[in-house]
């Protein structure tokens, strides 16, 4: 089986690493059709599919980027799923930002059950880690219709709209949304957001294997000028081990990322079996690598101005979006027996 990427897909991150160097923003990533491969050509994008979004965040989490790509995909997808092709076609041109509001507090990763309720298109409840939500145009809110959990737009600059936002270890903000009567746009059902969190969570995944590229580079840099007793520190033997277990590691990480890529677009079950093997293994490898490049660097990858702290903290991040090790672990168990 070949596992090197298509042509189109080469060029794609080749764009897009050279546009992210020279500090890309929102406008930019939208300009290069970033956003557009987050999405099928049913959906009037030109990707969509595992792969397409492996290759675009993995180059994000290389350069560390904050721009709320992943929320566009989420939230889009979902509309897309409703049959918004209008609002879909705005995300795809960088004119509309959404982000995704459904996880509440006291459920951990967990879907549900949900407490938001909509009455008569009037949305009432909190929702937590709602990332970029501060900068969206909208957000894409679930909520109790009926017995049936269904999606509503609602603006985020609306009345009874309050956001709670502090910055995130990831990059960028994570907020707590209270919502009290806010009016909201019915969009429809959520039978697909499973389906959506799968692509999300490989996302996630192939953002922290980019992150992780740029610690190992770091710290080999390091290693290689770093100099006690005379000689570069890279020449220690133990340190030569240490940094051959990181590589071996993040080799490992990369075959999970391609393995769930390649089953995004499986079956439920078999879908998510292989998302929860890669972010289970994603969540350990990520945490190693952060604790070793900070070890092998010493006291200075502990200041806030060294490059390396952004990295590590992002790595750690990393494990706590759509679900930690632990979590994904026991799925994993429960889908294979």
């Amino acid at each position: 089986m070949d596992f090197n990427h298509t042509e189109e897909r080469r060029m794609l991150a080749d764009s897009l690493r050279r546009s992210l160097e020279r500090g890309a923003d929102w406008a930019a990533l939208a300009e290069l059709g970033v956003l557009g491969a987050l999405f099928t050509e049913d959906e009037g994008g030109f990707g969509g599919h595992g792969f397409d979004i492996a290759v675009v965040f993995e180059e994000l989490g290389r350069a560390g980027s904050a721009e709320p790509v992943l929320e566009a995909g989420l939230a889009g997808g979902l509309l897309a799923d409703a049959g918004r092709a209008d609002l879909v076609e705005e995300i795809i041109g960088g004119g509309l930002k959404v982000t995704l509001a459904h996880f509440e507090p006291g459920l951990r990763y967990d879907s549900g059950p949900i407490t938001t309720s909509a009455n008569e298109g009037h949305l009432s409840g909190r929702k937590s880690f709602v990332t970029q939500a501060e900068g969206s145009d909208r957000l894409l809110v679930s909520a109790l219709k009926d017995g049936e959990v269904e999606l509503f737009l609602v603006d985020t600059a609306a009345e009874g709209v309050t956001l709670h936002t502090t910055p995130a270890l990831m990059g960028g903000t994570i907020s707590e949304v209270t919502l009290d009567r806010v009016a909201g746009e019915a969009v429809g059902n959520a039978h697909t957001l499973q389906q959506r969190l799968a692509a999300a969570t490989l996302a996630v995944c192939a953002d922290a294997l980019g992150a992780m590229d740029v610690a190992r580079d770091m710290t080999l840099d390091y290693l290689r000028t770093r100099k006690q007793f005379g000689v570069p520190i890279g020449k220690f033997q133990a340190l030569q081990h240490r940094m051959a277990d990181v590589a071996i590691e993040i080799e490992m990480a990369r075959s999970a990322v391609i393995n769930a890529a390649g089953h995004l677009d499986a079956a439920g079950p078999t879908r998510d079996r292989h998302i929860s093997a890669a972010k289970n293994l994603i969540g350990r490898t990520a945490r190693l690598v952060a604790e070793e490049a900070v070890q092998m660097h010493g006291g200075i990858a502990m200041t806030e101005e060294y490059a390396l702290a952004p990295v590590t903290r992002r790595l750690i991040a990393a494990d706590h979006r759509f679900g930690d090790e632990d979590w994904h672990l026991a799925r994993f168990m429960r889908l294979e027996a």
